[in-house]
């Protein structure tokens, strides 16, 4: 499905681009391409007086599993939002500690704070950050939009699989390009 429409209730989230992911070595977007993309559309949204949040990973759920995630050495300043992003005063931020930004009710009550009913999506990983926030944003009516440039994830079939798999049956997909042309 393409983007049909932006609706006025629309509202950026952008998932775990911090310092500890810049860099990531990303498919098939670079982290590069996934920072800059989201900057670009944080600012049309800006322009538009649309809300843009941002959201950081400041931990993981602490129950049992077969493969946890290697972080390696993480510097101290790792949840921190980079400059290169240019988060403006007037943004929504909030660290997670799971993998979907609605693992509490916090989204929910700043999403409905703010009005919104429409949800743009960027960010890494795809299969984690982005895919849990996606399906936990439908089950809870909202509609959502993936910006396909604008995510990326570690593990090429783990994206391609939620792109071509998971997305289509919970939201519409888009680029930056045709998300900013219709703003």
């Amino acid at each position: 499905m393409t983007l049909s429409a932006i609706e006025d209730n629309a509202a950026l989230i952008v998932l775990d681009l911090q310092v500890a992911t810049a860099g990531m070595p990303t498919t098939p977007n670079t982290s590069s391409d996934i920072f800059e993309h989201s900057a670009r559309l944080a600012k049309a949204f800006r322009d538009k007086n649309l809300p843009v949040v941002w959201v950081n990973v400041a931990g993981g759920s602490s129950g049992r599993v077969d493969v946890s995630p290697q972080m390696g050495d993480l510097p101290e300043n790792w949840t921190d939002l980079p400059e290169e992003l240019g988060v403006a005063p007037s943004d929504k931020t909030f660290s997670k500690f799971g993998w979907g930004a609605f693992h509490d009710d916090r989204m929910e009550a700043l999403l409905m704070e703010v009005g919104a009913g429409q949800l743009f999506l960027t960010g890494v990983t795809t299969s984690q950050a982005v895919e849990s926030t996606a399906r936990s944003a439908h089950e809870r009516n909202y509609h959502v939009v993936v910006v396909t440039d604008a995510i990326g994830d570690l593990d090429a079939h783990a994206h391609s699989h939620s792109v071509n798999q998971i997305f289509p049956k919970l939201a519409e997909l888009a680029t930056t390009e045709e998300v900013l042309a219709r703003l």
